[in-house]
This record gives C-alpha cells, structure tokens and sequence, in this order.
C-alpha cells in the first residue's frame, strides 16, 4: 500500500567501496521523487568516522555523517567489498546493533554482505551472496543461510547480490512507498528492462564461453550444476553423464560445442575459480583451499591453478594484499 511517509535512507560507505552499487540505489530513489512530485525518499551517505572515502573507481566521496550520527534512520545500506572492515570493530558493529535494535532495517549490497555478517546482523535470516563471493563467504560464515538469489527481503535485512541487483532493489522500495505504477515508470526512465524480484538467482558466466548459465543446453546445464555441487568431493565425469542421462560420449561433445572445452577441463576450470575466490577473499591456508575444491595437496592445485590463470596462487594472493587498506588484514600466502 503506497504511503506518504518520507523514509530516509544512510549508505554507509567503506574504502573501495563499488561505486555502481550506490548510484544504483540513488538514481531510481531521485527518479521516484520527480515523478510522484514529492520527497518520498531522502538519503545521506555515512563513513565509520565521517571521513572522506575513496571507492574502488578512485572516485572520492564527502560522507554527510559519521556513523555515530545516525540514530534518526530508517534504513541503513553497507557497500563495500568483501574484505572491508571497520578501523574499531568493536564499537562500530555495536553501533550497528544498537540501530537494529531500535528499529532500522539493515541491508547490504555486493560485499557490504560481509561487515554486516561480521557484525552479527544476518543471523536467522537469508542473504543474498554474489556468485563470485559465494566460497568466501560460505568459509567465514558457514552457518549463515546464504542465496544466489539477486534480492532477498527477509523482514528488516535486504540484500542485493551486485549493482544491476541494487536497481532492483531500489524499485522494490518505490513500489511499497508509492506503488507499482510508480515503480514501473521508473524502470522504464532508466530502460531497465525486468524488475526482479525474491526467487530469480543470479546469472553467471560459464567459463571458457561467452554465454551464461542459463543459455546452456539442458543437460549440460545439469552437469554444470552436479560439478557444482562437487567441490571437495571430486565426482568422476562417466558418473556425471549416468546422472544427466547421455553417454560420457555425448557429454563429451554436448560441452566442446556449447562451452568449447570438455567436461573434465569446464570441471577444473570451476575448481580453480572457486579456489581463486577462497585465495582473493578469505583468510584460509593454500592447503585448506586445495582441500576445499578436492585436492590432496596444495602443489597439485597450484600447477592447475597455473594452466587456467598463469600465475602461482601465492602470487596472484600477494597481489591482492598490496591492494589492501586500513584494518584488511593481509591473508597468509603459505
């Protein structure tokens, strides 16, 4: 039911924050206001200590309030990347809590999910995940549901899984203040072509291809989804094929002509992706990473790592640590 009331938004902004994700969450709320002709929607941007905050574009952005101001919200958005963390942990995730507490519906986009999780904000309730963060943020946060879903509105915490997802989002809450209609032309002032709502999952790119996920043919598709499910557990390729209903043969020939590589080398190109997500985002051990994509040991890994990306994992992992700031502590690269 739409209403009159003015809900005032704080996007709370760390170092390397993606920049996309906040224009688009403002850019559809500006669009609402000009065309209900009223100032539905009202937003500031918030940095932990008020400072200026530079985002991964090396755009540079003047925050309207230090997060300690921020009593009078009624929603709070974290945008950051994946490794971003508070400079004082402990009394800014209390400050977090005690927002909640007081009523602020607490959301999160891209890796905002991850200082959110930190702070204690996402348990019992579903989040969304970007694909590319799902293997890091399943190692930190093993016991929080997490989904691929582009948007999930779960009670007082919402989540956008990127930028195009934040759209998204931001028409969802147009809709409830002002309704459809409203929401609608929205869309069709910035030419967004499908408002997406709770249920679709995100598309992702299929390795070595140019297509999606969901462009694959069925029972390649299907396989992809079993490779999928067997990370640490390597499953045998003849299996896949039983499980999909053709022959390895088949399967074989299904996959050089829908992704140009085979089953076996998609497999390990799926392994190494999602060892590069754990090597780039979480905090685990070289060993611990080759254990959780399937292999016995680290120098195994290694030289398949290498073959798909060509560069050593160690490496790869001492470059991302030059890139970090602040309080992101560098992750062990043995």
């Amino acid at each position: 039911m739409p209403t009159d009331k003015n809900i005032d938004i704080g996007f709370l902004i760390f170092p390397g924050f993606p920049m996309a994700c906040l224009t688009s969450m403002i850019e559809p709320l500006r669009a609402a206001n000009e065309i209900a002709g009223q100032d539905s929607f009202s937003w500031k941007l918030v940095s932990e200590d008020g400072q200026r905050v530079e985002a991964s574009a090396h755009v540079w952005f003047e925050p309207d309030y230090a997060l300690d101001d921020c009593d009078d919200l009624d929603q709070l958005f974290l945008l950051s990347g994946p490794s971003s963390r508070f400079a004082n942990a402990h009394t800014s995730d209390g400050k977090l809590r005690k927002l909640a507490r007081h009523g602020v519906t607490m959301g999160a986009v891209s890796g905002g999910v991850f200082p959110l999780a930190r702070a204690g904000l996402l348990e019992g309730h579903v989040t969304s995940v970007h694909w590319c963060y799902e293997a890091a943020f399943a190692a930190e946060f093993p016991k929080l549901d997490a989904t691929e879903d582009v948007i999930v509105l779960d009670r007082r915490r919402l989540t956008a899984s990127g930028a195009a997802a934040a759209f998204d989002l931001s028409l969802h809450l147009i809709e409830s203040s002002l309704g459809a209609d409203v929401a609608t032309e929205v869309a069709c002032w910035f030419q967004h072509p499908m408002v997406r709502g709770q249920g679709v999952s995100q598309r992702k790119p299929t390795f070595a291809t140019e297509s999606t996920s969901d462009m694959l043919p069925t029972a390649v598709r299907k396989a992809v989804d079993i490779f999928a499910d067997h990370m640490e557990d390597p499953i045998n390729i003849a299996d896949v094929a039983d499980a999909v209903g053709v022959s390895a043969r088949q399967l074989e020939r299904m996959f050089h002509k829908a992704t140009g590589t085979t089953p076996l080398g998609y497999y390990r190109s799926l392994r190494m992706h999602k060892a590069r997500q754990l090597l780039l985002y979480s905090k685990d051990t070289m060993i611990q990473i080759a254990i959780a994509v399937g292999y016995a040991s680290s120098s195994t890994m290694s030289k398949n790592y290498i073959e798909v990306f060509g560069i050593h994992p160690s490496e790869d992992r001492k470059k991302i640590n030059m890139f970090r700031v602040r309080e992101n502590a560098i992750v062990p690269s043995a």
